[in-house]
């Protein structure tokens, strides 16, 4: 991995800069194949970090080199209020049986159909919510993204509009609520800036 060094306060975590996260997707792929490989059970990755930080461009050229599922934690939010619902239905849905999620309507702020998830394919778990103390151990990968709060402002904002700018602040805070509670940057093989 380019540029790679020991991140700090993580155990056995690899943080990579001076390089771009699709750059790094081959080898993100083959390091979760080979695991999963050793191991006889399907490359399970999981990419975590905050809003902005490049998880849905990451999370899609990992799972396109993997020839894996992606599962976007955005589609199973239950709204604006929704991270820790959605971190801990990664364990028992997406990760779980009967393998799969409840996806949420933004537009009706409702709930909507079932998405069933092959549980014996690959797959990439992206999103705020994706790395904790209970879906770590059932993954193959487990990445962490970071970047400054400006860049992640102008990168979320640009992307999602006025929606989110209003409500920034909202889930700034359940983010920081579950990085306290779940410490994801030190549960993670590899730490990238973005």
């Amino acid at each position: 991995m380019p540029d790679a060094e020991p991140a700090a306060g993580t155990t056995g975590a690899t943080r990579a800069t001076g390089t771009t996260v699709g750059d790094l997707a081959p080898g993100l792929a083959a390091a979760a194949a080979g695991v999963a490989a050793a191991t006889g059970r399907r490359a399970v990755v999981l990419i975590d970090g905050r809003s902005g930080t490049g998880k849905t461009t990451l999370g899609a050229q990992v799972a396109e080199q993997l020839g894996a599922q992606l599962v976007h934690l955005d589609d199973l939010y239950p709204g604006w209020d929704g991270l820790r619902a959605a971190a801990d239905a990664v364990v028992t849905d997406v990760l779980g049986a009967p393998s799969g999620y409840r996806r949420w309507d933004w537009a009706a702020d409702a709930p909507a159909g079932w998405a069933s998830v092959d549980p014996d394919l690959p797959i990439v778990v992206e999103g705020c919510g994706a790395l904790s103390q209970a879906s770590a151990p059932l993954a193959s990968l487990r990445v962490w993204l970071e970047a400054d709060d400006a860049v992640r402002w102008d990168r979320a904002i640009g992307r999602d509009g006025e929606v989110f700018a209003r409500e920034w602040d909202r889930w700034a805070a359940q983010e920081q609520a579950f990085i306290a509670a779940e410490d994801p940057a030190a549960l993670a093989d590899v730490v990238l800036r973005t």
